[in-house]
């Protein structure tokens, strides 16, 4: 009866086109009325002391480290970077994708912010190359999912404040699975793309590689600062945001000196913009995460799935299978957000790791961002490369099968996650 109140309620809500946020608040109303009475009071206080949380303060300056990144060149100097040392290869330019996805994911975190920074680089070039664009769309696309995996990841913050978990570990943990994500986008791009007629960019002698990596030397210098800087304790991954937005200031500002003075406010307010909603949803969640917990919800999810709870490998893949089929339906955060209070508690009775929950989770739920039709990185590519989303998905579909491939080799073999993750955190 609760569960499906709480279920009715949201979809209900979102079914009036009421945005994430408020519907969540009305799932907590009627979850309270389904109690007996509805305080109000005591929603603004959870709403106050949800939004009041240190790990969250990392959320605004990754965001501005991310504008700041994409407006001083950093981006721009990693893309030529991988042009230099892997576009001269059949299918170069693909590689290059990816090589670049990764090293920007390792520094701003957002899915859709690298994914329209690299199409809006590299899509010309593999027009004019004649690729095949919509594949070559797909490509960028998968790519620019891992940033919501490989740290920092403002998903890996959400997370562990809504779950109580470790930010640290869940950094360290993802380093392994979002590279092999990007293996396995590799791996899939030299299938699909071998015999494609293309052009080949000329190889660059050595003298101007050594000139590009010296160039970049900056721009790739801060994902490695950021990482070996939580790992070995220099700074918190709040702290860790900080340094971020400072080091991108002042890279784009001083070193590349692309950034303006007049263009810091614009930047600010938005990442700002973007902060304030991404907050609210939390503080929104946090809210309806605590009357789920108060209602009992996940002890019936608990007792609905009690029978695979003695099968943690078998457990982990419905559960995983449960967040794939929600992630078509909704975006990451409210995905990241309903489901987190209603699972952990299994998690931990199962006696899964929570971090490695966690790192799948996530995973998961950045892959979600790919799939039609809410798929957020799906809309931005195709406005980004003029596709439909008929022909995005069908170029897409080798590379989001790689990934979810990925996915399941990882719930079928913890260890992948969890040797490194003792190996990193010492």
């Amino acid at each position: 009866m609760t569960a499906g109140v709480f279920v009715f309620s949201l979809l209900g809500a979102m079914a009036l086109g009421m945005p994430i946020a408020f519907a969540l608040l009305v799932c907590a109303v009627a979850l309270m009325l389904l109690q007996g009475s509805v305080d109000t009071t005591i929603l603004s206080q959870k709403i106050i002391e949800g939004a009041d949380s240190f790990p969250l303060l990392a959320i605004p300056f990754f965001m501005l480290a991310g504008e700041l990144m994409n407006a001083g060149g950093i981006s721009k100097r990693i893309v030529n970077f991988a042009l230099a040392f892997v576009g001269h290869i059949r299918g170069g330019l693909g590689i290059v994708a990816i090589v670049a996805a990764v090293i920007m994911a390792a520094i701003s975190g957002s899915a859709a912010a690298d994914a329209a920074a690299l199409a809006t680089m590299l899509i010309p070039m593999m027009r004019q190359a004649g690729y095949n664009i919509p594949r070559s769309a797909g490509l960028i696309s998968a790519g620019g999912v891992i940033a919501p995996v490989l740290p920092p990841s403002i998903g890996m913050i959400i997370f562990g404040v809504v779950a109580n978990v470790s930010i640290g570990k869940l950094f360290m943990a993802a380093i392994v699975p979002g590279l092999l994500m990007g293996a396995s986008l590799l791996v899939a791009w030299m299938i699909v793309a071998r015999k494609d007629d293309v052009a080949v960019l000329p190889r660059m002698p050595m003298r101007e590689r050594a000139k590009v990596a010296v160039n970049s030397t900056w721009a790739l210098v801060m994902p490695v600062g950021i990482v070996g800087g939580m790992k070995f304790g220099v700074f918190t991954p709040t702290e860790a945001a900080v340094v971020a937005a400072v080091y991108a200031f002042l890279v784009g500002m001083f070193v590349y000196r692309e950034l303006r003075w007049n263009a810091i406010y614009p930047l600010i307010v938005s990442a700002a913009k973007t902060t304030a909603v991404v907050v609210f949803l939390i503080a929104c969640a946090l809210v309806s995460g605590w009357l789920i917990t108060a209602s009992d919800i996940p002890q019936q999810v608990s007792e609905l799935l009690q029978p695979f709870v003695d099968s943690p490998i078998l457990l982990m893949a419905i559960m995983m299978l449960l967040v794939v089929i929600v992630g078509t339906a909704l975006d990451f955060a409210p995905t990241l957000l309903i489901l987190t209070p209603v699972l952990m508690p299994l998690v931990r009775e199962a006696g899964i790791d929570p971090v490695y929950f966690g790192v799948l989770f996530i995973m998961n739920n950045a892959i979600g961002l790919i799939t039609p039709p809410v798929g957020i990185v799906l809309n931005v590519v195709c406005g980004t490369a003029k596709l439909s989303m008929g022909e995005l998905m069908k170029g897409i579909m080798p590379f989001l099968l790689a990934e979810v491939a990925v996915l399941f080799l990882l719930v079928l073999f913890p260890s992948i996650v969890l040797v490194p993750l003792r190996w990193l955190t010492g």
